[in-house]
């Protein structure tokens, strides 16, 4: 539907969502500038944030070349046996997902040493320049996802199936900065916990430590881009899946309702994050307030745009039932994994006896930790449908993602304060500053866990909302109505996708393992080599490690996004009912076992926090030497696999969406 046959008011209504989205991309370039004024700290502060700096983007680009001609190579065979029309939004979706992760990036990269600086004057003040960051990345994102979803629809809007191609795009990017990413960050981080922390009883971030300077860079390639690139996506196909089942059911108005969502939702973060503080003492509601507060003002605004724009209060509930559902999947996570709760301090308490009990107890505690978030996945997508059909699915999808621009800022806010810990105890600030980093940096752990809960809810009702219409396209196009669970064909489908996850997550976990073990191979071999770098008398050799992590990250980031693009063309070229079994298994699994391995990742992390903050003996303990053995374990799991899996189920469903016209 052409934007300008609609009635005056939902032009007016997209008109504005358009120049909301272009203001929020301006104002995420004001807090970088006001980023830059801060002081950047001592000559020695600035020397290893500049390190840094050029080692991500050093990193990003080789990435960037690999992703380029890859997506090119998918654009030309979507241009012949698809549509020109998809070819070109699938470019534009992978070069605007990029751009929003790099944004993200370049600003962490500018505050590590300006938020170390900050925290050694007050707590609060490190505090505000690190989120402040944050919001960089949160503003950007969801300013250009808004913004180029509009036009891409003013030049697409004759068949609006084709921003299936942005999602795509914009899948396979993120898809590539979190496994890329996450492969580099996990190898340097195993390495040099395994040989400084255990083997030489070094101090974390300590500046004799060849790989420390890799591990700040991952945190900015995996946790900054990747994450960025990954909420966009997620951001995006929501708002696509929702205008294209609105169309089907309310015609013009179910278009524009989710970008007018959306663009409420910016409003409502830019405001909450005016309660972002810690005048109330407690540093971590700090964040959690402007949370709250966003959320709330959230539903003022979806009440008023129900009630005057659509007339249909079920919707209104729909959009709720998402909001609501993800607040409750962060706290669940943030319960289970925070050094605060018993479950975390469980698992602490079961390294005193060594580290295959920390394991046993991590395993278990996050194999339950899967239940509450699944329970209101399931009651969101149970009431949006019984309310508004599989539009309501969709609405609820947009409803959780409204403020995703505040939990994008409360996530990235953690690499920014770990990077800031990391230089004030390599620029040896002293202990005073080294405490509050390392007190904000407790604080972006548990804003992760909130953080992470709230990407796979997110992710599981998007993915039901373009699986909802997918059913929809095979109904139209094919003639579909039902997928027969008892046909062998749907089950051996569902079978098949069930096993992709596993694969997926054994080729990305291996490939952490290979970086890792070479990582810990060379910090051994330079200590060997040079005794004076343990005695802190000769600099190490920070490239090498930086340089292990490059290559086997962009070796192993291919083969994962092949699989996830190449699967369902296989399945659907057989048969389109077991495409349907195929996304059914794959969703389940895929959804269940990255809460399960995030959870786990998280859950060993904060043990081991827990230990070293002078619980059950303290750093240097058999129980912090056991905690650490569960962290590495966990490391790939929270950061590599875990985060990636979410955005594979949603490359498997969009690819099936984008090549069905090729299937029939």
């Amino acid at each position: 539907m052409n934007v300008w046959d609609m009635d005056i008011l939902s032009i007016i209504l997209i008109i504005m969502s358009l120049l909301i989205g272009f203001f929020a991309i301006i104002y995420s370039f004001h807090l970088h500038k006001k980023i830059m004024k801060l002081d950047p700290g001592t000559k020695k502060m600035q020397e290893i944030s500049e390190y840094i700096h050029q080692g991500s983007l050093t990193f990003l680009k080789k990435e960037y070349k690999s992703m380029t001609i890859t997506s090119l190579i998918i654009a030309v065979f979507l241009w012949f046996f698809v549509s020109k029309a998809v070819a070109i939004t699938f470019v534009i979706g992978t070069f605007f997902s990029a751009l929003a992760g790099n944004i993200g990036m370049r600003s962490a990269t500018r505050a590590n040493a300006r938020t170390a600086q900050a925290a050694s004057k007050s707590i609060n003040d490190g505090l505000r320049a690190a989120f402040t960051s944050g919001m960089v990345m949160g503003m950007a994102t969801v300013g250009i996802g808004l913004a180029s979803v509009i036009v891409t629809y003013f030049f697409f809007y004759k068949d609006l199936g084709v921003l299936y191609g942005f999602g795509l795009g914009a899948s396979l990017t993120a898809l590539f900065g979190r496994v890329g990413g996450g492969i580099y960050t996990k190898a340097a981080d195993v390495g040099a916990d395994l040989v400084g922390k255990v083997e030489q009883g070094i101090p974390e971030d300590d500046p004799r430590n060849p790989a420390t300077i890799a591990d700040n860079v991952g945190d900015n390639v995996g946790d900054i881009a990747g994450m960025g690139a990954d909420l966009f996506e997620s951001y995006v196909e929501a708002l696509i899946a929702a205008m294209v089942l609105g169309l089907v059911f309310f015609g013009e108005k179910g278009i524009v309702l989710p970008i007018i969502l959306t663009s409420a939702g910016i409003i409502s973060t830019l405001i909450g994050t005016l309660f972002v503080n810690t005048k109330s003492g407690k540093l971590y509601m700090a964040i959690d307030k402007g949370t709250f507060a966003s959320a709330a003002i959230m539903i003022i605004f979806a009440f008023v745009i129900m009630k005057l724009y659509m007339n249909n209060m079920n919707l209104f509930y729909a959009t709720i039932s998402g909001l609501i559902s993800g607040v409750v999947i962060g706290y669940s996570t943030e319960y289970m994994t925070s050094t605060h709760r018993r479950p975390t301090q469980a698992v602490a308490e079961a390294a005193t006896t060594g580290p295959a009990t920390c394991l046993i107890r991590g395993i278990a505690i996050s194999m339950s930790s899967t239940v509450i978030p699944m329970l209101a996945i399931t009651a969101a997508m149970l009431i949006s449908y019984y309310l508004a059909g599989l539009y309501g699915i969709a609405i609820s999808a947009v409803g959780m993602l409204s403020i995703v621009g505040m939990s994008l800022a409360a996530d990235a806010y953690g690499p920014v304060a770990d990077n800031a810990a990391g230089i004030s105890e390599m620029a040896k600030m002293g202990k005073q500053a080294r405490e509050r980093t390392e007190t904000l940096d407790e604080v972006g752990n548990t804003m992760a866990a909130e953080c992470r809960g709230l990407q796979l809810g997110t992710s599981a009702l998007t993915v039901l909302a373009l699986f909802a219409s997918f059913l929809e396209l095979i109904k139209a196009k094919a003639g579909i109505t039902v997928i027969n669970l008892g046909d062998p064909a749907v089950i051996a489908g569902i079978f098949i996708g069930s096993i992709v996850p596993f694969i997926f997550s054994s080729i990305v976990i291996n490939g952490v393992g290979k970086a890792a073990s070479k990582m810990v191979l060379e910090i051994r071999r330079q200590f060997h080599k040079n005794k004076d770098i343990l005695k802190g008398k000769a600099a190490p050799d920070y490239n090498k490690c930086i340089e292990i992590s490059t290559d086997q990250a962009l070796k192993d980031m291919i083969i994962p996004g092949i699989i996830s693009l190449v699967a369902p063309i296989i399945i659907g070229l057989w048969s389109l009912e077991a495409l349907g079994g195929f996304l059914i298994g794959a969703i389940t699994v895929g959804i269940m076992l990255a809460m399960f391995m995030s959870n786990a990742g998280c859950s060993w992390d904060n043990a081991k926090k827990y230990i070293e903050k002078g619980n059950f003996g303290g750093k240097g303990s058999e129980a912090h030497k056991a905690s650490v053995v569960g962290d590495t374990v966990g490391d790939p799991l929270k950061d590599t696999a875990g985060p990636s899996l979410d955005i594979l189920i949603k490359i498997l469903i969009t690819s099936a969406l984008v090549f069905l016209p090729f299937f029939i």
